[in-house]
């Protein structure tokens, strides 16, 4: 899916060298005044530019804060919040410089040669971008991978190579870090091993994982790539924050790519803001009766292109070397259940199922409801089965046989597939 707008130029990077960012006295304090700034009560993206734009400089803009010469915007309805000068009263910049510091993090604003170009010139542009790593994977070309936390075992697989493969061809992948598609795209693009491979644009403090068990994910990415937010440190992620952040992952990226989306998936936001960019959007196709492809497909059928492989996407960013020689062949000994599509820590078979599901005779027993959920809307065979599982023959047999019985799946010479 395209959509008119000005082309964006190859390798948007950032606005300069990276290592402009001086370590001096002064730079020092106005990191941390951007970042005490970003963390005043009530104040947004545009309140947050704004402000900037006024004091001149984060350190010149925090002052004013202080003084009251900068206020906070009347809120709508009369309600008043804590006053921005009240809230600066007790920061000590030289403990947020030093927290900054001690965490890892690094911190920019808008005209500084660090902050990325990609974002420089957007109308929604976050003022201020706290990140942990290197941003070193911005300066070349950039795929968002995004979809569904309710993910197939397909389509998690799918995310997975797509993130791998572009990885290895030179694509930093961008994603937001979530469960499902977003974790399985930043876990394939961690697994290529290359310096500057993945960025994850959180939705919170980029020193507060979410969701926790995402927790060893983010030093991964941090690792080959970055954890990046214009959250300040400390700030958990809200519900309001995550359609805030799809923007700038449709912002850093040169090419939105879907793998599966519900009807209504968060994911769609971040299609609306590239198409608002003039970014182009791609998706995966899905199975018609898969819930997970509804939305993607709906894509398609509004005009987005599709993406079967790596070599699509870059053949499509005018890049025409060949993907890593494995793609079609990988991707097919995955469909015939001959390697594992994720690598993926086996579900113990005395492990509950994360929630029971309803079957036409009644709820489905946790192990029967793992295997459904393994065999997917597309054809499987027994082996991938056990693979996706990591269940026994025995068990995985009988639920098999349960599932069948009930109209769930269908047997057809040996490939498995769900009708319901």
């Amino acid at each position: 899916m395209t959509s008119g707008g000005s082309v964006r130029p190859a390798g948007g990077g950032r606005c300069g060298d990276e290592g402009a960012a001086d370590g001096t006295g002064a730079f020092q304090r106005d990191s941390a005044a951007a970042a005490a700034l970003a963390a005043l009560p009530g104040i947004g993206p545009s309140s947050l530019r704004s402000v900037l734009v006024a004091g001149g400089s984060p350190l010149s803009a925090w002052e004013q804060v202080r003084e009251g010469r900068l206020r906070r915007p009347e809120p709508r309805g009369g309600a008043r919040g804590v006053p921005w000068a009240v809230a600066a009263a007790g920061v000590d910049l030289g403990e947020r410089a030093a927290a900054l510091r001690s965490g890892g993090m690094a911190v920019t604003w808008i005209g500084r040669p660090e902050y990325p170009c990609r974002l420089a010139g957007d109308d929604e542009a976050p003022a201020v971008l706290f990140w942990r790593g290197s941003l070193e994977g911005l300066d070349g070309r950039c795929v968002a991978v995004v979809g569904t936390r309710r993910c197939t075992p397909d389509g998690r697989a799918v995310a997975a190579e797509l993130g791998r493969e572009l990885a290895d061809a030179g694509v930093c992948i961008v994603s937001g870090l979530a469960l499902g598609i977003d974790g399985a795209a930043h876990r394939g693009a961690v697994g290529s091993g290359r310096r500057g491979a993945t960025v994850g644009v959180a939705a919170g403090g980029v020193d507060v994982p979410y969701p926790r068990s995402h927790a060893t994910l983010w030093e991964d990415v941090v690792v080959v790539g970055a954890v990046l937010s214009e959250s300040p440190p400390g700030v958990a992620a809200q519900a309001w924050r995550f359609p805030v952040r799809n923007r700038v992952i449709a912002g850093l990226a040169d090419m939105v790519v879907v793998v599966e989306s519900h009807a209504g998936g968060g994911s769609l936001l971040t299609v609306d803001a590239a198409l608002a960019r003039g970014i182009e959007v791609r998706v995966v196709p899905g199975p018609v009766h898969s819930p997970a492809s509804a939305g993607t497909n709906r894509l398609l059928m509004e005009g987005a292109g599709p993406v079967r492989c790596a070599a699509d996407v870059l053949d499509a960013l005018g890049d025409l070397r060949p993907s890593p020689p494995l793609t079609y062949r990988r991707s097919a000994a995955t469909r015939r259940g001959l390697a594992a599509p994720l690598p993926q820590r086996p579900v113990a078979p005395s492990q509950p199922a994360p929630s029971a599901k309803a079957g036409p005779c009644g709820a489905l027993d946790p192990t029967t409801a793992a295997v459904l959920d393994a065999v997917g809307w597309q054809p499987v065979t027994l082996n991938t089965v056990l693979l996706r599982s990591g269940l026994g023959l025995a068990a995985v047999a009988a639920a098999l046989d349960e599932l069948a019985g009930r109209g769930l799946v269908v047997d057809e010479r040996g490939w498995w597939q769900r009708c319901g």
